[in-house]
């Protein structure tokens, strides 16, 4: 009589190549999230608790004031509504933008059309310090320094954006597209009910990326920006710094405020940023 076979819960092996691997990847995990606990961790922390030798991986007597104190002494709410105003006014462009010029350089025909798809590709190769200069001498000629403007206009168009969007429609069928024309579609009607849809796989990790690019953006807006109410978190967190440079109890609360929304961003969206970077 023939054994019976086994059911259930099968078990899985693991060779020592895999093994290492997974000690190496968890290695590498560790040390990068440890600053980010040793941050959160200080946040909750007095003074005193941080500066204690040898130190306390957790708060012994966990507190709120740091976040209380950084609150009602700065303008955060200030800086988190500029921050999030440039971010999604960017994002917003760059979409619109990048899919418009993305769909026109992949589905039509017009004279200089591989020259200009080459020259939008060389802008790429150009490092920013060289575009710095003559960017905020246009900036300041149109009057927009000290203004929030100056960090949403000349992010409006990304050159990376409208590569990746090309790439992308160029693969959607050329006979959706007809059969849309046929159907007495105007262009701008098929560009919105056809290639939008079909494009939001990309369009998603793409907004993504644009905005936590510009959340992030630290050099432009400390050279077009001087006020402090129209500062972003990234220079607000400089200033609250050099203001309080001693505090890192009051540092690491307005760290963790800063950071807390591109943490959330994150976790919601990780699927996107996950096969964004697969697509790529």
């Amino acid at each position: 009589m023939a054994a019976p076979i086994a059911r259930g819960r099968t078990t899985r092996r693991y060779d020592a190549g895999t093994i290492l691997l997974y000690a190496a990847l968890t290695i590498f995990a560790v040390a990068f999230l440890l600053p980010f606990f040793l941050m959160l961790s200080a946040a909750f922390k007095t003074a005193d608790e941080i500066m204690k030798i040898p130190p306390d991986l957790l708060p012994q007597h966990p507190t709120l004031r740091n976040f209380s104190y950084v609150l009602s002494h700065a303008p955060f709410f200030t800086w988190y509504r500029n921050s999030l105003l440039v971010s999604t006014s960017v994002t917003a462009l760059v979409l619109f933008t990048s899919s418009m010029a993305g769909y026109i350089f992949a589905k039509f025909e017009f004279p200089l059309k591989s020259t200009l798809f080459m020259l939008i590709l060389v802008t790429l190769m150009i490092p920013f310090p060289v575009i710095f200069i003559p960017s905020y001498l246009v900036v300041s000629y149109l009057g927009l320094l000290n203004n929030l403007l100056a960090l949403i206009i000349p992010a409006a168009v990304s050159a990376f954006g409208v590569f990746m969007i090309r790439q992308h429609i160029a693969g959607i069928p050329n006979d959706l597209i007809e059969a849309a024309r046929m159907d007495g579609a105007s262009e701008l009607a098929i560009f919105r009910m056809v290639i939008l849809p079909l494009s939001i796989p990309m369009l998603a990790p793409l907004g993504i990326f644009t905005f936590l690019s510009a959340w992030n953006d630290y050099l432009w807006p400390l050279t077009v920006i001087n006020d402090v109410d129209k500062q972003t978190l990234p220079l607000a967190l400089v200033y609250f710094n050099s203001t309080h440079a001693q505090r890192y109890d009051l540092v690491m609360a307005s760290a963790v405020l800063t950071i807390i929304r591109i943490v959330l961003i994150f976790l919601i969206f990780q699927r996107w940023i996950i096969g964004a970077f697969m697509l790529s």
